[in-house]
């Protein structure tokens, strides 16, 4: 027989838990290979190559960054509950990547000290792939134009420092905000109004790319768009979401589901409200579309919807997540024409995250008014299990100090980095394209025609290392 310390972490729910999260884990970084499927589809053929380099090291960057010490961070919330000494000292020395709890297996993890070892253990790879997805996301906004060493950067501060703090505070049920009320199912707080304050300013300093929004003698107008790869993408991503979502909670034998925040839920539930998102945002976004005859809402309408509801998907019911995500496309519409009528080159991330997130996160707190939430199993005094409730206000709170502080931190670095390294690739590489620009990839005999037809030859550009 084999001799382990702790047999009980050995258990069979142990194992069920970590395949869970290894197929939730999976799921999600697909939904980095959409983001990549999509971008392909709206920028020229001569930039293709360097947008899936660009964007898979972004994700890579600053999903590492995250495990660094970020999971390190939001685990602080979770030893203050348990009345841990020196929690956030612990916590840092527990988790972060080379920590106590990550140099060992989990049969030699006390369970009185570490119960659920492997679970936790695999959910720090969970988190590794959330803020991947940020990295992605925010490649999304410099397709085309932005130098790779400022994205990479931009990666690593957002997954690695702004995203675990707006966690600690939002995600979970025992941070400051989210034991007070604020709640957050998927992440509408740490995710996507983080990425969308940041894509404001990135987009606003970065400027359009050349002849998307104004004409350039020497291109060709707006890129090209092939939103048949767009669109298969988004169908990825709609594919890629519900196994990551339903991670977003605890499973207790004999128990049942609680979401992040300690709330009452059930998986089948999750699941029926995900895809009724899904179909109410394909509805209210096909309608826009057809109306004003641009197709993008229609692919993306159901994505819209699921934004709108990802702070909620755990305690709405069908009808009202149905109601909340007709919203969805309504508020990335007006995000569109916002970030048009400001001359601002995005009108995918900042319309979906800052506009759609805003709605969602606020709305939420209506929809669900007075709904228990917030604590910890067996806490007491202040972190008593569901002491709290759901309302507007902590919703507006949560909304308020996320935007302030992603708003603040991404205006600092954006800016260190413009006033540095600067942010964007020169007139002539932008011209002939990042892949012969950076990778001696020529382009196609099709974009050589299409530059020449528009402003005749362009100028010879050379190989170019990553600045």
């Amino acid at each position: 027989m084999f001799s382990v310390s702790f047999p009980e972490q050995a258990s069979l729910y142990g194992f069920i838990s970590v395949v869970f999260f290894a197929v939730g884990t999976t799921s999600l970084f697909l939904a980095v290979i959409a983001m990549g499927l999509i971008d392909s589809g709206l920028v020229r053929r001569k930039s293709v190559l360097d947008t899936w380099v660009q964007k898979l090291m972004c994700a890579m960057l600053a999903g590492f960054a995250m495990l660094i010490g970020g999971y390190a961070l939001w685990q602080w919330q979770f030893n203050s509950a348990l009345g841990v000494p020196n929690p956030l000292r612990q916590a840092m020395s527990d988790w972060w990547i080379g920590g106590e709890n990550f140099r060992h297996i989990a049969t030699e993890l006390n369970p009185t000290l570490v119960p659920g070892a492997d679970t936790l253990q695999s959910y720090g790879a969970f988190f590794l792939t959330w803020a991947a997805l940020v990295g992605a996301l925010l490649h999304s906004v410099g397709i085309e134009r932005a130098k790779a060493l400022p994205m990479f950067v931009l990666s690593i501060v957002a997954g690695g420092v702004v995203m675990p703090v707006i966690a600690y505070l939002t995600w979970g049920s025992a941070g400051p905000l989210s034991n007070a009320g604020t709640h957050d199912y998927v992440g509408i707080f740490a995710m996507y109004l983080l990425v969308g304050s940041w894509a404001l300013v990135l987009a606003w300093r970065i400027g359009p790319r050349l002849g998307a929004m104004s004409f350039h003698p020497r291109t060709a107008g707006p890129a090209p768009q092939n939103l048949g790869t767009s669109a298969a993408g988004a169908g990825l991503l709609m594919v890629a979401l519900p196994m990551p979502i339903l991670s977003c909670g605890y499973f207790v034998p004999d128990v049942g589901y609680f979401g992040i925040s300690l709330t009452s839920s059930g998986m089948g539930l999750v699941l029926t409200n995900l895809f009724v998102a899904y179909s109410a945002g394909a509805i209210s976004g096909g309608v826009i579309a057809y109306v004003t005859r641009k197709p993008v809402l229609a692919i993306f309408g159901p994505i819209a919807g699921y934004v709108a509801c990802a702070a909620g998907l755990d305690v709405f019911t069908p009808v009202e997540t149905f109601l909340v995500a007709l919203g969805g496309p309504v508020a990335t519409y007006i995000g569109i024409r916002t970030m048009g009528r400001l001359g601002i080159d995005d009108t995918k991330i900042v319309p979906l995250t800052l506009f759609g997130g805003t709605y969602g996160a606020i709305v939420t707190g209506f929809v669900a008014w007075g709904t228990k939430t917030g604590g910890y199993f067996d806490g007491t005094g202040k972190y008593a299990f569901q002491h709290a409730e759901i309302t507007p206000w902590w919703q507006i709170a949560g909304w308020a100090v996320t935007v302030a502080i992603a708003l603040l931190s991404g205006l600092v670095v954006v800016l260190l980095l413009e006033k540095t390294v600067g942010l964007r690739v020169t007139e002539e590489q932008e011209i002939a394209g990042l892949d012969v620009s950076y990778w001696d990839s020529p382009p196609s005999e099709d974009d050589v025609d299409l530059v020449g037809a528009a402003a005749g030859p362009a100028p010879a550009v050379g190989s170019v290392r990553v600045n």
